[in-house]
């Protein structure tokens, strides 16, 4: 076992999906779960990694996409998507519900930054400073349907100051 923790998790993942043997891909997943514990908020079962095309099918962006899918899926649609680097979570896991709160806010920062001619990361650090949050707070893939209304309505906010008085 001392000889697997040496090993980065993308190289074990990339094992894991070229392993033929079910038994071989059981290990190799039971090292990435030790690595990474994530409890689903929704029904406390434990999230696990899954293929992407597990959740999205043909629709899968990437053959590389990984996601922390709740085990109780699809019972429970809880996931979230995953960094390609490491295969940390890119947020915390969310339902059906939340996703869409999360992509609205995040459309709504992308627009506010893309007419203001903001650079990205300048929006983040306007947001920061909206919010009242530091850098390490400030990821929409961790916020709550509360944060991301709140999101949602500084953006727009910021938007209706910027448009010219009729």
């Amino acid at each position: 076992m001392k000889a697997c923790s040496a090993v980065s998790l993308q190289t074990i993942v990339t094992i894991a999906a070229n392993t033929q043997t079910n038994c071989n891909r059981l290990v190799l997943e039971v090292i990435i779960l030790k690595r990474i514990q994530i409890k689903c908020p929704y029904c406390g079962a434990q999230a696990v990694l899954r293929p992407a095309s597990v959740v999205y099918g043909k629709e899968t962006k990437s053959k590389e996409s990984y996601l922390y899918v709740c085990s109780r899926w699809p019972q429970c649609d809880a996931y979230v998507g995953t960094h390609r680097k490491d295969l940390s979570p890119m947020g915390t896991l969310a339902n059906g519900d939340l996703r869409h709160k999360r992509i609205l806010a995040h459309k709504a920062l992308e627009s506010l930054w893309k007419s203001s001619r903001m650079e990205k990361r300048q929006a983040y650090v306007w947001l920061q400073a909206k919010l009242g949050l530091n850098s390490q707070q400030t990821h929409i893939a961790k916020f709550s349907e509360f944060m991301c209304d709140q999101v949602i309505a500084v953006c727009s906010e910021a938007a209706r100051s910027q448009r010219p008085a009729a």
